[in-house]
């Protein structure tokens, strides 16, 4: 497994050196995958967050390991986000969530007439 050193932000060569893959396929992966989204600096730069970082890794080990095309890829990546999404779900259901919400409207309503 890939070590990634422990920063907020990487640099385009340094992501190419993390994952050994050259900076104009990083730019490739970018206008195929919505999900990498580097934010640019005022001098145009691109700069990947760690979890950009991940997510090219594991772009790369479905691609060249497992032999994905870019849209099998594109799928699988997808298919692990919205189970990941489902699981959050599971774990605030809506009414729980909802209610915690309307009791903290009430406390901060008596805190307001207690102001007054």
């Amino acid at each position: 497994m890939t070590k990634i050193p422990d920063r907020l932000y990487f640099k385009i060569g340094a992501v190419s050196k993390i994952a050994d893959i050259k900076p104009y396929i990083l730019r490739y992966w970018e206008s195929e995958f919505d999900m990498i989204r580097p934010q640019k600096t005022r001098s145009n730069q691109r700069v990947y967050r760690r979890k950009d970082v991940e997510l090219i890794l594991e772009i790369k080990r479905l691609i060249y390991k497992e032999k994905f095309t870019l849209g099998g890829a594109k799928k699988q990546i997808r298919a692990v986000q919205r189970e990941k999404g489902s699981q959050l779900a599971m774990n605030f259901p809506e009414k729980r969530y909802m209610k915690a919400l309307k009791q903290i409207r009430d406390e901060l309503s008596s805190i307001k007439r207690m102001i007054r």
